[in-house]
């Protein structure tokens, strides 16, 4: 269930009228690994599989292509509130030691990092294989737009889109979260056992410090998002070799970092 009917006073100048309205659904879910509390995460429910793969993945925890055995261990209102996954040890990733003891809330994917170190993000500097035009990622939003079911019930949902490097849509996913729209992109991708084709990420809102990282670590070359950027994200953009462009809107668009992406011609 991601959407759910709530009343409201509707108020136009000085009429008033009562009015149902259709609004994004926001649960919590716990998640546990290896039947020990690891997170609990604000999501629009559906997905959950894809949340978890992906978030475990982001996180270092897991990130081998075999599948792992999921258990609903609870639902409420027929919603699963508490959810076990089941991970050798001898797999587990170095990101399970940094254990998440705070409520992660849908508009925040680094709440209940433990220290400033845990922000850290390794690896090689993404190596540029696509250009493109600014003419072909405005074209990447139609399909996106067009799955964004709940966003078209309640406005109040995000969505992720990742594409392969002939712009065709790979998977989308909504969420009340960014970031939990982003995990679940990936986390379908992995059980598809194609995350290695995307190339684009598009996503309906801004972009800060979370959104990067998740790309970076799936290898993802270039976001690009309908709203603002942050600073961080700006920074981590550039020193991953990450394309991160952002206002894209109708004919505009305002790339922040590595424009040598782009094939049209860069005024300096």
């Amino acid at each position: 269930m991601q959407t759910n009917t709530y009343e409201g006073l509707h108020i136009i100048n000085n009429s008033q009228s009562i009015r149902k309205d259709e609004l994004v659904v926001e649960a919590p879910l716990q998640i546990n690994i290896n039947s020990k509390a690891y997170s609990v995460v604000m999501r629009t429910p559906n997905n959950d599989k894809d949340l978890v793969l992906g978030l475990l993945y982001a996180e270092d925890i897991y990130k081998k292509p075999s599948s792992i055995p999921f258990e609903v261990i609870k639902e409420e209102y027929g919603i699963p509130s508490i959810i076990n996954v089941t991970i050798a040890t001898n797999v587990l990733g170095k990101g399970y030691l940094n254990k998440r003891t705070l409520l992660s809330v849908s508009s925040c994917g680094i709440c209940g990092k433990q220290q400033l170190e845990d922000l850290k993000v390794s690896g090689d500097k993404i190596v540029k294989k696509v250009s493109f035009s600014s003419e072909s990622l405005l074209h990447m939003f139609g399909p996106l737009q067009k799955h964004q079911e709940t966003f078209k019930k309640t406005g109040g949902s995000h969505a992720a889109g990742i594409f392969d490097k002939q712009f065709q849509l790979l998977t989308i996913r909504e969420d009340i979260g960014r970031h939990n729209a982003v995990d679940k992109c990936v986390g379908s991708l992995l059980q598809k056992n194609s995350l290695k084709n995307g190339m684009y990420l598009l996503v309906s809102g801004r972009v800060s410090y979370e959104i990067v990282s998740k790309a970076f670590l799936a290898k993802i070359q270039v976001i690009v998002a309908v709203s603002a950027c942050s600073s961080m994200a700006v920074d981590f953009a550039k020193e991953f070799g990450i394309c991160l462009i952002g206002f894209t809107r109708e004919n505009k668009m305002t790339v922040y970092a590595n424009p040598s992406f782009l094939q049209t011609k860069v005024l300096s």
